[in-house]
């Protein structure tokens, strides 16, 4: 596409494309052979359901180390899904915003969710797609834990809770057909705006948490908060 700048396809820090382990999936899967709609798609669907919801010790994680946890909330798997579609030919740039913290309520419990800002950082990713910006956001949660959401709360429409704000908990607008996808836009307060890339957008905003909240984030509260999703994903309520 001539009218979109270079910078949109490379590797950052951040967006570690060159790594390895990223070269060595996106050849593995056979993206770049597949058409645009289908790339794009083949790449979502990975992200969104084979990288389970849950949360890292950070925001500002490179793509390889997001695959390699093999889980991520909406700014590491936002990460991890630039990079992919990066690796594959895809124009894409990044979206900031804040979401209010209910939002996580349920996903998020006890200490974790007293500590956690009133406003968290929150992102998508737009792809250019024929001729037009595509916003991409349903990915943050994994079918399995989308559904056992579904079995708890059925019939739900709108919905605020467990790392959903959907006007339809019943029937999301999740899947990629080369339209806008969202799970998490009606939590969003703040809106931030578009940058090249994450790297960028962390320079100038910082991540959730600093200081002691951070080191006690990273050292026990993550893995109550991971334990919690997985009960969650398990239909163990």
């Amino acid at each position: 596409m001539s009218d979109t700048p270079s910078s949109l396809l490379r590797s950052t820090p951040l967006l570690d494309t060159e790594h390895p382990d990223i070269e060595r999936l996106v050849a593995e899967r056979g993206w770049r052979v597949l058409p645009m709609r289908e790339r794009i798609g083949a790449v979502y669907d990975f992200v969104r359901n084979e990288i389970a919801f849950g949360y890292n010790e950070a925001d500002d994680l490179p793509a390889s180390r997001v695959r390699a946890d093999g889980h991520g909330q909406c700014n590491t798997k936002g990460t991890l899904l630039m990079a992919l579609l990066r690796s594959v030919g895809v124009p894409c740039r990044f979206h900031g915003f804040t979401i209010d913290k209910a939002l996580q309520k349920g996903a998020i419990t006890g200490l974790a969710y007293v500590l956690a800002p009133r406003r968290i950082l929150h992102s998508w990713v737009e792809v250019w797609f024929e001729g037009r910006w595509v916003c991409l956001e349903g990915f943050i949660l994994d079918a399995q834990y989308l559904s056992s959401l579904q079995r708890r709360f059925p019939g739900a429409r709108r919905f605020c809770g467990f790392g959903a704000a959907t006007r339809d908990l019943s029937a999301p607008n999740i899947e990629w057909r080369g339209q806008d996808t969202f799970i998490q836009k009606e939590g969003i307060v703040d809106d931030f705006g578009i940058f090249d890339d994450p790297d960028a957008f962390y320079a100038r905003h910082g991540t959730n948490l600093s200081g002691p909240k951070r080191w006690l984030f990273v050292h026990a509260i993550r893995r109550w908060m991971n334990d919690n999703v997985a009960r969650v994903r398990a239909g163990r309520w």
